[in-house]
């Protein structure tokens, strides 16, 4: 079991910087794929960013490629998402996901919510235009 705490989100201007970061307590985050995923009231729950358990592979949505980051940090046990040039559109509820994988997958990330057996309570991100 692995409990995930959301953290950083809040409310920037259209263009602004934002960066989330998720806790985990339990299992080292090596043993864990890590996903982050979006949600706005009425649309269904949307994959923005993952890095596989091996920390070598990562994985973005179109829509954020070349604005956001994912990363780790194994000595803290936490997965940032660093936000920049941000838009009205990327406003959401931002949710950290993790799921042990089979070791043949160890170098994949999973873009399904469904792949995820962990996930955190989530942080709001809001951006103005």
């Amino acid at each position: 079991q692995v409990l995930l705490v959301e953290s950083g989100g809040g409310l920037v201007q259209a263009g602004g910087s934002l960066r989330l970061s998720c806790a985990t307590s339990g299992r080292s985050i090596s043993t864990y794929a890590m996903g982050w995923f979006r949600q706005v009231p009425g649309k269904e729950r949307e994959f923005v960013a993952g890095v596989s358990q091996s920390g070598t592979t990562t994985n973005y949505a179109d829509s954020v490629r070349g604005r956001f980051t994912i990363s780790r940090d194994i000595t803290k046990n936490t997965v940032d998402l660093q936000m920049n040039s941000l838009k009205p559109d990327d406003t959401a509820v931002y949710s950290c996901a993790a799921v042990t994988l089979r070791r043949s997958a160890y170098y994949y990330v999973p873009s399904s919510s469904s792949s995820y057996d962990y996930w955190g309570q989530g942080t709001q991100v809001t951006v103005s235009s």
